[in-house]
């Protein structure tokens, strides 16, 4: 523990702007792979283990394209899309089949396909770590806030996990498709009745959700080495951040991730060894606080 480090930062500008930088990166990534996770678990009731997998495949599709274009707004299409479709194969090929069921069942299809692609992974692109690098358009010179440095490729995920943010919460609270997918959430049966294909809906969500994992995989590798079984770790970030922003809401998924990312950052300087820590001591007194996150919605009596 480093108490004394940790004031020193937050009582210096430089500081304190470089760590809330870091943080507030740390956040945008896990918020774009939490928002899908959340989205399909608030849809379909299905806890997607996988996700994590699919950010892993972004990055790789991401690092593919960019090498194969040697531009990074096609690796982070390609990247999104392609993760997107393989989402779609996902759930209808195997996910359909465990709706409903136990969650045993559904965490042992979903950790096979865990299995299955880090060993993809591991004979595409092999099991060495790999890098993309900083993309030619983001090699410019920092900004400077307060004598704290703000890399130019940071301003750009910030402003991309901004803008993913506001899309959601316009397409789910003010589109027709919002209102159907709200629908076949609080009533699968009913909006079936009425003519709606679920079906249709339960597999555009989760592609939505596989191109908010896709697309995150893909803003991270110019940052973050790449490796068979990388999805693992943020998908247990994922996870917190979705149990303390409330199981199902995308809002909640942001304000949690923000506040992981700030957690883990400050965190790095005060306490280092104790930093995964105190995101699960985070959470449980979030749950213990109020147990359905803090805008999650609460269980019906």
């Amino acid at each position: 523990m480093n108490p004394s480090e940790l004031l020193d930062c937050v009582t210096s500008v430089s500081c304190l702007v470089t760590q809330t930088t870091t943080g507030l990166i740390i956040g945008a990534l896990l918020f774009l792979v939490a928002a899908g996770l959340t989205l399909i678990f608030g849809v379909l009731g299905v806890v997607n283990f996988a996700h994590g997998s699919l950010y892993m495949l972004g990055a790789y599709l991401a690092l593919t394209v960019f090498r194969a274009t040697d531009s990074f707004l096609a690796a982070a299409l390609g990247a999104g899309l392609g993760v997107a479709l393989f989402a779609v194969v996902f759930e209808r090929l195997f996910m359909r089949r465990v709706y409903g069921t136990d969650v045993l069942m559904q965490l042992l299809v979903c950790y096979a396909f865990i299995l299955i692609l880090d060993d993809v992974v591991k004979i595409v692109w092999g099991g060495e770590f790999l890098s993309m690098g900083m993309p030619e358009a983001f090699q410019s010179p920092p900004f400077f806030v307060g004598g704290g440095v703000v890399p130019v490729f940071y301003l750009f995920l910030m402003v991309v996990a901004v803008a993913i943010a506001l899309l959601l919460w316009w397409v789910l609270g003010y589109t027709k498709i919002g209102k159907i997918v709200r629908a076949a959430a609080q009533n699968a049966t009913m909006t079936s009745a009425l003519g709606i294909n679920t079906n249709l809906v339960y597999a555009g969500v989760f592609a939505c959700g596989g191109l908010l994992a896709g697309l995150a995989g893909a803003l991270a590798a110019p940052v973050r080495s790449m490796s068979p079984g990388m999805g693992f770790s943020i998908l247990i970030e994922s996870f917190i951040v979705t149990v303390i922003g409330g199981m199902g809401s995308v809002s909640g998924a942001l304000v949690g991730a923000l506040l992981i990312g700030l957690v883990r950052s400050f965190g790095s300087i005060g306490f280092p060894l104790f930093v995964e820590g105190a995101m699960f001591a985070a959470m449980v007194l979030i749950l213990v606080l109020k147990p359905s996150g803090l805008l999650g919605r609460e269980p019906r009596p």
